[in-house]
């Protein structure tokens, strides 16, 4: 036997790309990982210049995805002393979601299928699709007026980034492709059945994590909504109910085995058992060691913020979150999640079109950036250039800068984007909080708290707590491998699994005392401006003021 003797394979499912990566169960090291790019749209994303909401992605990139990953992380790791195939003893998927799948009585992507293989309707709805906001708001609206329980453990609105939504809009819009279509799969738990070999909607296994906080499942209504609400919404939508198949569970469940064809297309061995499929954030909080008290936030694109509470202890229903989940995150708790719909995506916008799309310029505006005082540059801006996922779950919200004056530069402008996405992590942590979730420490991951040490230290200023950091750079795919581990037998449960395989690292973020008294302040002037925008007839928010408050606040750090 080798140190390597026990290995999991993890599979993360971005907006980009496919990773696959080798995991030692004992010990939590990554032996090999490999990437593989999507091949379809603009990386890996198919747009549309007539409508700025719409983001699909096409089928065929996630099979081919899987094969080309795993076999670049198979070939890396035969460079390992002592590494076999045969030593892996599971494989965890995670993916981007809400992004479903229309499929055909067999299973298959209709965008797979010769006659749609140019509709956009026929393809994955990504989960940054913003096209059905008028279904999220039928949904939200027949639901209240109903008085069905349906949207209590989502945060009281239905979101236009959801699964019934984007199934009703396609219902609604494209008839032809509605017709074809014999039920949705979302791409978590289109994955493992596909490397069972068996895709058929109404046998897979559906992830609770997806159906829980993006489908409106729960067990206290029966699971789906009800056939009658749903064929209210639209005569014959109950049919996708019908077929979504058997019980949602949690990811430490097997979805099957490794099918012969994978097993050959790939070198691993069949027989492989294969996890049920979770979200790419909740398997990140888990990558991240995330338990009671702990919130993880995945910071990339977008953020999800995720967290978990024993199911022995009460939990309310808390407004604005993007739901609260039984089991969705680990096995014996429940899951909350809550997120923001663009913070990478604000970053690289602002560089992109402020800059020329000069690759070199997110370095050099964050080291100008990162040599002003908090408040020195009279701005604070609104994080909402692609909506707002929590608290308000409104994707016509739009972004917003006030404060700027002929002298105002490039630097400032980013720097008071950054902070505009501290602001909205905090409205998050108090909103949870408010609820009587206490939260003890903040644990960040992705490649934006691992590389850029001003955006921590401001999150750590803004939020005035320490900003603990992931130990693995890959939290989702390692997510994915601690469940795979379970479902292989290497571990008993999540929680031991999670004690070998996951941590944090040494270098913590920690608020600087006066640079959090400064944010205190635009923090209060951040929440006039989202009340003002997000909150229908808020009032007493002294806007006339505002701007001189600003001006004020630099003033004083100008002179510090």
């Amino acid at each position: 036997m080798t140190r390597h003797a026990r290995t999991a394979l993890g599979l993360d499912y971005g907006t980009s790309s496919v990773r696959a990566v080798i995991v030692a169960v004992d010990t939590g090291e990554e032996l090999a990982a490999s990437t593989w790019a999507y091949e379809h749209g603009t990386d890996g994303v198919i747009l549309d210049d007539r409508d700025p909401n719409l983001a699909r992605q096409h089928p065929a990139d996630y099979l081919k995805g899987f094969i080309e990953s795993v076999r670049g992380a198979l070939a890396a790791a035969r460079s390992i002393k002592g590494f076999d195939p045969s030593t892996i003893c599971g494989i965890g998927v995670d993916t981007t979601g809400s992004t479903p799948i229309p499929v055909d009585k067999g299973g298959q992507p209709l965008g797979l299928r010769p006659e749609f293989q140019n509709e956009p309707a026929a393809m994955a709805w990504l989960w940054k699709d913003h096209t059905s906001h008028a279904q999220a708001a039928e949904i939200t609206e027949l639901a209240a007026r109903q008085g069905r329980p349906y949207l209590a453990k989502c945060g009281g609105v239905y979101s236009s980034e959801w699964y019934w939504s984007k199934a009703l809009r396609c219902e609604q819009t494209a008839p032809a492709i509605a017709r074809a279509i014999h039920g949705w799969v979302e791409l978590c738990d289109y994955i493992p059945a596909a490397l069972t070999g068996d895709t058929r909607p109404e046998f897979i296994s559906r992830s609770i994590c997806a159906a829980g906080h993006k489908a409106m499942y729960h067990e206290s209504w029966g699971g789906l909504p009800a056939e009658d609400f749903l064929e209210s919404l639209q005569p014959g939508f109950s049919r996708f109910r019908r077929t979504y198949g058997p019980r949602a569970v949690p990811s430490n469940n097997r979805a099957g085995a490794l099918c012969e064809t994978m097993a050959r297309a790939t070198g691993l061995a069949a027989g492989i058992p294969i996890a049920v499929g979770a979200l790419d954030a909740h398997m990140g909080a888990v990558g991240s060691h995330v338990g009671p008290g702990t919130l993880v936030k995945i910071i990339g694109t977008s953020t999800c913020d995720c967290m978990v509470a024993p199911l022995a202890r009460p939990l309310p229903d808390i407004p604005g979150v993007c739901g609260i989940v039984p089991e969705s995150i680990i096995p014996g708790m429940y899951g909350i999640e809550a997120g923001q719909s663009a913070v990478g995506d604000i970053f690289n916008w602002f560089v992109r079109e402020m800059t020329g799309g000069k690759s070199d310029e997110h370095a050099s505006l964050t080291a100008a950036a990162q040599r002003l005082r908090p408040g020195e540059s009279g701005l604070v801006a609104l994080d909402w250039h692609n909506g707002n996922r929590t608290v308000l779950v409104d994707p016509l919200l739009t972004g917003l800068i006030v404060g700027q004056t002929l002298h105002t530069t490039r630097a400032e402008l980013y720097r008071a984007l950054i902070e505009a996405t501290a602001f909205g992590a905090l409205k998050i942590i108090e909103r949870i909080e408010s609820f009587g979730v206490e939260i003890e420490r903040v644990v960040n991951c992705g490649g934006i708290a691992e590389k850029n040490p001003l955006v921590m230290q401001i999150y750590a200023d803004v939020c005035n707590r320490p900003m603990y950091i992931a130990r693995s750079g890959q939290t989702c795919a390692v997510g994915s491998a601690i469940f795979a581990s379970v479902v292989g037998g290497a571990h008993p449960d999540v929680q031991t699994a999670q004690h070998a395989m996951a941590g944090v690292r040494e270098t913590i973020y920690r608020p600087i005392a006066a640079n959090a008294e400064v944010y205190r302040e635009l923090f209060g002037i951040y929440t006039r401006l989202h009340d003002a925008f997000g909150v229908k007839n808020a009032s007493g928010l002294d806007l006339d003021r505002l701007m001189k408050d600003l001006i004020a606040i630099r003033t004083r750090a100008r002179s510090a």
